[in-house]
């Protein structure tokens, strides 16, 4: 039976991994449409948020039925619970993808008031944050959650680099008041998935310790 739960528990590792595509995915395709005043892809997005929610609930019914019908010991209560409280995380990254997309449909394809470079930066970092999140979470790795989550403070300071540098063009040009807050939402759903990365890193080390922190310090 330990060894059919063991199975179990990689399969649902898997599925773990196949959702953090599809919202990495999303990601990606969300700021590219932004960059692109893509509206037609911004579209497409938004419609296939739609398959990152089923594949969280498929997930969560899984978690659930293991539960319900295994009894599982403390350590592998755990690893559930986990897994529960990261696809919560993920479905709302994916939230935070369409909310991007969402702004590309309001900029509608007007002609950005300046190229975007560190909206770009701050999706890749935060890309790279939900990838090494995912594997430091395989491998129970609790100084490389640590890692993950520092990267955090490098997202934070070019949100706060995009929010000085439009509130300095609005000032100027108060005519580009309306793109230039919907570029600040989209920033702001960016910072925000790394947030949401930070409480991947906090389950992980409550997964590998069984102590639950916040603000986690290296």
């Amino acid at each position: 039976m330990r060894e059919a739960f063991e199975n179990h528990l990689k399969s649902l590792e898997k599925d773990l991994v196949e959702m953090s595509e599809m919202v990495i995915s999303a990601i990606e395709k969300s700021v590219d449409a932004l960059k692109n005043g893509d509206v037609e892809h911004a579209k497409i997005i938004k419609k296939d948020d739609y398959y990152i929610n089923k594949k969280r609930w498929d997930i969560e019914e899984k978690c659930i039925n293991l539960i319900a019908t295994q009894q599982p010991v403390a350590v592998h209560l755990r690893e559930l619970i986990a897994i529960l409280n990261i696809i919560t995380d993920l479905e709302r990254m994916g939230d935070y993808a369409e909310g991007i997309a969402k702004i590309v449909l309001k900029i509608n394809g007007d002609p950005l008031i300046k190229p975007l470079i560190d909206i770009p930066r701050m999706q890749e970092i935060s890309i790279e944050m939900i990838r090494e999140s995912l594997i430091a979470f395989s491998a129970r790795d609790e100084q490389a959650a640590r890692l993950v989550n520092a990267k955090d403070d490098s997202v934070d300071e070019l949100y706060h680099q995009v929010t000085r540098e439009l509130i300095s063009i609005m000032i100027e040009n108060p005519r580009t008041i309306t793109q230039c807050t919907h570029l600040m939402w989209a920033s702001h759903n960016l910072e925000r998935i790394a947030d949401r990365v930070t409480n991947i890193c906090e389950r992980i080390i409550f997964l590998v310790t069984g102590e639950m922190v916040e603000n986690i310090k290296n």
